[in-house]
């Protein structure tokens, strides 16, 4: 087994997102490994800081906000290695995480993706199964790897196996934000392609700190229920059909308009923000139209 990160890239895809953050993640990767910053903007504001500090680091510029997904293909398209880890900027690994995803970079394995697990219990699943009765307890083990076989894993800390994929475009770039690892670990399911989460590969994740942009909560209230509702309708309309997708979500839709009519009638502008966002983002995606929101709109 190599002692390198030669066949190693990682991808971390930006937006604003405050020094302080970035810096943690990046002093927690291997600095051996090639790391390529995309940054969703015109200009990465920290350049000479991160340059100066992190030698192993190349940043490139998008021009716009671009989203996950897109961004990440755009990120891969620099990628010159077999291996590319996904991490978001509010990722830190653990001290041992490297050292352990060495094992996974030998060629011996065959595997699409290999999903990270959480420091500490989140209140989302780090991985799972499309049958929602199912858990990770559920799952088949290759015991001597720590691999658990799995539907699903998050995004915010992923191994691609490049060599797997047609092209480097992996991600569906319809998506700005939210169920874009779903979508792809749906499609890499149905294709008999192996998606694994390894108990061995530790993160700390501190969640929606990406972009100095959403700091104001009210703006990430915004963001996050009209593309979380969007996506969600997206997904189920590509994956399992039009109809489909809306008996899943016409109920979503009503507790919405109800819980926006009855927060509005109280006053309580923050359950009346988040039910007129999710209410949004749902009936545009249901009348087709493009995940369009930005929060300078």
């Amino acid at each position: 087994m190599s002692n390198n990160f030669s066949n190693l890239s990682v991808v971390i895809v930006t937006y604003k997102t405050e020094l302080s953050i970035l810096e943690k993640c990046l002093s927690s990767i291997d600095p051996s490994i090639k790391v390529i910053i995309v940054e969703n903007s015109t200009k990465f504001l920290n350049e000479d800081q991160i340059g100066n500090k992190y030698k192993n680091v190349s940043i490139f510029c998008t021009g716009e906000n671009i989203g996950y997904g897109r961004g990440n293909n755009y990120g891969l398209q620099k990628v010159d290695t077999k291996y590319a880890l996904i991490l978001n900027p509010d990722i830190v690994c653990e001290n041992n995480y490297f050292e352990n995803l060495k094992i996974y970079l030998n060629g011996e394995l065959d595997f699409s993706i290999i999903g990270s697990q959480y420091l500490d219990n989140e209140t989302y699943a780090p991985a799972g199964f499309f049958d929602s009765s199912l858990s990770l307890k559920d799952a088949d083990h290759v015991q001597d790897l720590n691999l658990s076989n799995v539907d699903w894993v998050v995004g915010c800390s992923m191994l691609l196996n490049l060599e797997k994929f047609k092209s480097k475009f992996i991600f569906d770039e319809n998506f700005f934000l939210f169920f874009e690892e779903f979508d792809l670990c749906k499609y890499l399911k149905k294709s008999g392609e192996k998606v694994y989460s390894s108990s061995k590969l530790i993160v700390n994740h501190f969640g929606f700190k990406s972009s100095t942009d959403l700091t104001n909560e009210i703006d990430l209230i915004k963001v996050r229920n009209w593309h979380y509702m969007w996506s969600y309708f997206y997904y189920h309309r590509k994956n399992d059909g039009y109809v489909k997708a809306l008996k899943v979500s016409f109920g979503k839709l009503i507790r919405s308009l109800f819980k926006l009519i009855l927060f509005t009638i109280i006053f309580n502008k923050k359950k009346r923000t988040n039910y007129l966002y999710r209410f949004l983002g749902l009936l545009n995606s249901m009348i087709g139209k493009k995940s369009f929101f930005r929060i300078n709109n």
